[in-house]
C-alpha cells in the first residue's frame, strides 16, 4: 500500500489535517493575494532556556517521558535486525523478534552495566563484551558463563530492562519511562510503509541547542532570505500552510510548480511532488516529505550547545506512474542535503554562540512562526506538569 503522508480523512480525527484538495486551494488564496498563515501568539522564549545545564536535563527528561519516533519500521527488516544508541542521553536497544514485534531495552547487561550491542545489524542474541553474558531477542538472559559463581541469581529477574515500545504508521516509538499506551499514540498517520526503501543513513553532529535546529524546520518566513540561492528559486518568499494537531504540527511549503495544478480539476489535485511537507512530530521528530524522498529525523540533544541529527531517508512510493529509481532519490535527497539543509544548520550554530552575549534576554517567535509557538508552548507545557 501507499504509505507516504498525506491529509487524513475527515472522519480520522477532531483535529484532522487540510485534504489535499483544501490545502491547494488555500496555497493559491496566499499566493493570489500575497499572504501566508499567521498566528495570534508573540512568544518570548529566554534565551538561557538554549544553553542553561538545568533547563537542558528538565527537556531530556520531558522527553524520556513521552512517546518520540525511534525509527522507520523498515530499519528493522527481520528478526534479528537490531539498532543500538542513545536517545535522549540514554543508551537504547530496539530489536525485531522472532515473532515480529518490536522491543525495546535499557542497553546495559545486568551484570556489571556494558552495552550488549553497538551501532546496527542483524543477530540472533546480544552477548556482552565484558563477560559474554547473552541475551535473547525478547531480552532473557540466556547464559550466564561460570553459572556456578551466582549461585542465587534468578535468571527471570536478569533480562534486559525493558522500555515501552509501539510501531504505528511506519514508525518505532519509544517511551523510556512510564507505559504506553497499547493503542497508536495520538494522532498518528500512516508516514511510512514496512517495505518503502531506506535508501541512505546519516548521522551528523552540531554546535547548537536541539531546539535551535528543530526551529529551522518549522517556517517559511527565512526562505527568501537564508536560502535565496537554493530553496527559494523554486519556492515562495513566506507563503506557507500552518496546521497543527495535537502536539504536532504540519508545515507546507510550496513549490512554485503548484501553478500548473491550476487547470487541473480540483478534487483531482494533489500535493505530492508541488509541495514539501514537514510533519513535526513532538517532542523531537520530523517528517519531511519532498518530491522523490521523504526524510525521518530524530533531533538528540547531547549537552545543552551540542545536538546529533539522526536521517533516514526513504524512496516515496508514488500514487500512480512508474517508481522513483534510488538514483533520482539520491539526487533529491543531495540538493536538500549540500544547500538549504547546510545553510539552516549553520545558522542554528551561529545563533548559538551569540545567546550568553547579553545581546538578547530572549528569542522572540511572531505571528509568521506559527509552528514554532505551538512548540515552545506545547514543551512548557510538559515542563509544567512534570
Amino acid at each position: 500500500p501507499i504509505m507516504t503522508p498525506k491529509s487524513p480523512p475527515a472522519e480520522a480525527s477532531s483535529a484532522s489535517l487540510l485534504t489535499d484538495t483544501q490545502a491547494i486551494e488555500r496555497i493559491f488564496e496566499h499566493i493570489d493575494h500575497g499572504t501566508t498563515d499567521v498566528g495570534d501568539t508573540v512568544w518570548r522564549e529566554p534565551v538561557e532556556h538554549y544553553f542553561d545545564p538545568a533547563r537542558f536535563d528538565a527537556e531530556c527528561a520531558l522527553i524520556r517521558r513521552l512517546p518520540s519516533a525511534f525509527c522507520p519500521s523498515s530499519a528493522l527488516p527481520e528478526a534479528g535486525s537490531y539498532i543500538a544508541r542513545k536517545a535522549a542521553g540514554r543508551p537504547l536497544l530496539v530489536v525485531r523478534g522472532v515473532d515480529g514485534k518490536v522491543r525495546a531495552f535499557i542497553n546495559a547487561c545486568r551484570h556489571r552495566g556494558m552495552q550488549v550491542a553497538a551501532g546496527s545489524g542483524c543477530t540472533r542474541a546480544f552477548s556482552c563484551p565484558y563477560h559474554a553474558w547473552t541475551y535473547g531477542l525478547d531480552g532473557r538472559l540466556k547464559g550466564i558463563p561460570g553459572q556456578h559463581g551466582f549461585p542465587d541469581l534468578d535468571r527471570d529477574q536478569h533480562g534486559l530492562k525493558a522500555v515501552s515500545v509501539i510501531e504505528a504508521g511506519g514508525i518505532v516509538y519509544i517511551q523510556q519511562e512510564g507505559a504506553m499506551a497499547t493503542e497508536p499514540p495520538p494522532h498518528t498517520l500512516d508516514y511510512f510503509s514496512m517495505d518503502q526503501r531506506i535508501f541512505d543513513q546519516r548521522e551528523l553532529t552540531d554546535a547548537a541547542n536541539w531546539k535551535l535546529l528543530y526551529e529551522t524546520l518549522m517556517e517559511g518566513y527565512h526562505i527568501k532570505s537564508l536560502h535565496h540561492e537554493s530553496f527559494y528559486p523554486y519556492g515562495f518568499d513566506n507563503v506557507n500552510l500552518v496546521e497543527t494537531f495535537g502536539p504536532h504540527s504540519r508545515v507546507i511549503y510550496p513549490f512554485q510548480r503548484i501553478e500548473e495544478l491550476r487547470s487541473i480539476n480540483p478534487l483531482e489535485r494533489r500535493l505530492n511532488g508541488v509541495v514539501t511537507a514537514v510533519y513535526m512530530l513532538f517532542p523531537n521528530a520530523s517528517i519531511s516529505v519532498l518530491s522523490k524522498h521523504t526524510n525521518l529525523v530524530i533531533l538528540e540533544p547531547i549537552s545543552p550547545t551540542e545536538s546529533q541529527w539522526i536521517i533516514y531517508s526513504l524512496i516515496n512510493e508514488p500514487d500512480d506512474g512508474p517508481s522513483i529509481s534510488i538514483e533520482d532519490a539520491q539526487r533529491d535527497a543531495q540538493f536538500v542535503n549540500d544547500s538549504g539543509q547546510e545553510e539552516d544548520r549553520a545558522a542554528a550554530a551561529a545563533i548559538q554562540t551569540t545567546l550568553a552575549s547579553g545581546a538578547n534576554s530572549h528569542l522572540t517567535f511572531g505571528h509568521f512562526e506559527k509552528a514554532i509557538v505551538h512548540f515552545h508552548q506545547q514543551l512548557a507545557q510538559g515542563l509544567d506538569q512534570a
